[in-house]
C-alpha cells in the first residue's frame, strides 16, 4: 500500500499511528507498509508496530494514538475479538480513528467467521462510534490459505471488508457538570397595547380634584335602626339545633349558637341543687366542725362544692 493510498485514509503530518499486524505477514510487505505510513505522517518515529496476539500484553500508554490500522496487509486474514477491540479503544486518543479489515461471510456465521453486520455491532459494543463499511473485496489466495489453516473454513462465500470507526471525544469514566434548572418557567405572553385615552381615564392626580369637591361618607350612616338591633339568640340557631329525636336537648358538635354553654350551665345548676345545703358553712372541714344535725355527719372532709362519694369499703353496717 503506497503513500497515496495512506493519504486517502485521512492520515496527515504529525499523526501518531499504531500498525497492528498478524501472521502470516511478509516482513518485506510489513516494512514497506510502515515506511509508507511514516512518509505521510512525516516521521518514522510516529509509527508503532504491534502483533495482534501481543497487543493486550504490550505497554502502550492509554489515549496515545491518533490512528490505529489493523489487518490492512492483503496476505493476512485477522479476527478482531472483543478484547482486542477494547484494547485498541484504550490506546486511541479521544476522537481517534480506526481502520481495520477482516474476512466476513455473506451468510450465517460459520467456524467463528461473522458477517459484516456482526462486525459492525462488535465495534459499537466496544465503544466505537461512526462505524462505516468502506469497501468489500475478494480475499487474496494468500489470505484464503491462511484462513483455512486458522479456522478450517472451506467455501467461496467469504469476502474482505474494510470498516472505519472513531473513538468518542471523551474518555471512559470522564465527568462533566450539567447545568440543570428545575425552576418553572413563566410563559412569556405579549401584553396588549394600552389605549392612551383609556389609561388617562383611569389615572388620577392631586391636581384633578379640589378639597371642597370631595364628599366624605360616614360609614355609620350606612346602618339603619334594624341593623343596630341586637339579634335574639334563638333566631341564630338552626332549625334542627337541639332536635335529636328525643325530648332531651342535645347540642351539635362544634356548637356555635350557644346551646352547648346553656346546657352546661343547666347541668351545673342541677348538681348544685341536688347537694345538701349547709347552714353553718363549715361542713366540708370534717366532723369536728359539724353540728349534730349536719347532713354530712360521718363523712370525710371535702372541698367546697365537691360532691361527696363514699367507696364501698367505707360503708359498714351499724
Amino acid at each position: 500500500m503506497n503513500s497515496v493510498a495512506m493519504a486517502d485514509l485521512g492520515l496527515k503530518a504529525g499523526d501518531k499511528v499504531l500498525l497492528v499486524w498478524t501472521q502470516p505477514s511478509s516482513p518485506t510487505a510489513l516494512k514497506e507498509f510502515a515506511e509508507s505510513i511514516g512518509a505521510v505522517v512525516g516521521s518514522q518515529s510516529l509509527v508503532s508496530l504491534e502483533n495482534m496476539e501481543r497487543l493486550q500484553l504490550s505497554s502502550h500508554a492509554g489515549s496515545s494514538y491518533d490512528w490505529v490500522l489493523s489487518g490492512l496487509l492483503p496476505d493476512t486474514a485477522p479476527f478482531h475479538s472483543s478484547e482486542t477491540l477494547a484494547e485498541i479503544a484504550r490506546v486511541m486518543k479521544p476522537g481517534g480513528k480506526l481502520v481495520l479489515e477482516e474476512p466476513v461471510t455473506a451468510g450465517s456465521e460459520e467456524n467463528g467467521i461473522r458477517t459484516a453486520g456482526k462486525l459492525g455491532s462488535a465495534l459499537k459494543l466496544s465503544g466505537f462510534m461512526s462505524v462505516t463499511e468502506v469497501k468489500s473485496e475478494a480475499l487474496s489466495p494468500e489470505a484464503v490459505s491462511a484462513l483455512s489453516q486458522l479456522s478450517g473454513f472451506q467455501g467461496n462465500s467469504l469476502s474482505r471488508v474494510r470498516m472505519s470507526a472513531s473513538k468518542p471525544n471523551f474518555e471512559v469514566g470522564s465527568s462533566s457538570q450539567l447545568k440543570l434548572s428545575f425552576a418553572k418557567k413563566t410563559p412569556q405572553t405579549d401584553k396588549p397595547a394600552l389605549d392612551p385615552s383609556a389609561a388617562k381615564m383611569w389615572s388620577l392626580s392631586a391636581n384633578d380634584m379640589n378639597d371642597y369637591d370631595i364628599d366624605l361618607l360616614d360609614s355609620d350612616e350606612l346602618l339603619d335602626a334594624e341593623d343596630l338591633k341586637k339579634p335574639d339568640p334563638a333566631s341564630l340557631r338552626a332549625s334542627s339545633c337541639g332536635e335529636s329525636g328525643a325530648k332531651k336537648k342535645k347540642a351539635c358538635k362544634n356548637c356555635t349558637c350557644g346551646l352547648a354553654e346553656e346546657l352546661e350551665q343547666e347541668s351545673k345548676a342541677v348538681q348544685k341543687v341536688s347537694q345538701p345545703k349547709s347552714a353553718c358553712g363549715s361542713c366540708y372541714l370534717g366532723d369536728a366542725f359539724r353540728c349534730a344535725s349536719c347532713p354530712y355527719l360521718g363523712m370525710p372532709a371535702f372541698k367546697p362544692g365537691e360532691k361527696v362519694v363514699l367507696a364501698n369499703t367505707q360503708v359498714a353496717d351499724t
